[in-house]
């Protein structure tokens, strides 16, 4: 791929308003879950709710404006998180732990359904072919609606890292036997957003700096976005090497 050094503000500005709408049907969808399961306390947190504010966390939000506005050589990315939803699980109806994993997949969930959708839209405009590529407005417009499916899709494969605030966390968390869910509990939910950001934004930084960004461990969040795109090509049929550079245009 043939990466510039520069900033693309405009692909920043997508991936930005992808991830702000994104993320907000993600939490809305853990909140409409635990009050199907019986659990009216998000709801009642204001956490039930397509406002915005009711779901930007600050330190997730700052991650991705970070990676978003990064130099194309670098690859501008569509990782963070929101605010977490807290149930309370001695009131959904399905028992704590299933319910609380069944509350915890509902988010990555609904970035699955968000980044199929996105990508069928996708594959009908491409099939339209000339109308929709024949001028700037309709090229920007498909380069969103891909970015827009790679957020999403990168935001479930991401949130499956079993670290806190991430939904992988709970998911691991309702899994493991109780002693080892404790002990782990112990460190991955006080250090949690600490080991995030000094996975897949410090370490790829210093490895850049060290002139070893190509070892896999700096590169996971490539390797997310890789299979973002790996999806939206099985789905529309467009090869990767022009999905990328449709993503970076």
């Amino acid at each position: 791929m043939d990466f510039s050094p520069k900033i693309n503000v405009l692909l920043a500005l997508m991936i930005l308003l992808s991830f702000l709408v994104a993320i907000v049907l993600h939490e809305w969808a853990h909140a409409a879950v635990a009050n199907w399961l019986g659990d009216p306390t998000p709801r009642q947190e204001g956490r039930q709710s397509l406002r915005l504010r009711s779901h930007i966390e600050p330190l997730g939000f700052l991650m991705c404006l970070t990676l978003a506005f990064q130099p194309v050589a670098a690859l501008p990315l569509g990782l963070g998180w929101g605010k977490a939803v807290k149930p309370d699980p001695w009131k959904l109806r399905s028992g704590p732990n299933k319910g609380i994993l069944m509350v915890a997949i509902a988010g990555p969930l609904m970035n699955l359904i968000l980044g199929l959708l996105s990508a069928l839209i996708l594959r009908t405009m491409v099939t339209v072919g000339e109308p929709v590529f024949g001028n700037a407005i309709g090229v920007r417009v498909v380069q969103l609606m891909l970015v827009f499916s790679s957020v999403n899709f990168s935001l479930f494969v991401f949130n499956f890292v079993p670290l806190f605030p991430l939904d992988g966390y709970q998911v691991l968390y309702t899994l493991l036997p109780s002693k080892q869910a404790i002990k782990y509990a112990r460190w991955a939910a006080p250090y949690g957003p600490v080991i995030i950001l000094l996975i897949f934004f410090f370490l790829p930084f210093i490895g850049q700096l060290l002139m070893i960004g190509d070892f896999f461990l700096f590169r996971l969040a490539y390797y997310i976005w890789l299979s973002a795109e790996v999806l939206i090509g099985l789905i529309t049929g467009i090869p990767i090497i022009d999905l990328s550079r449709l993503y970076i245009s």
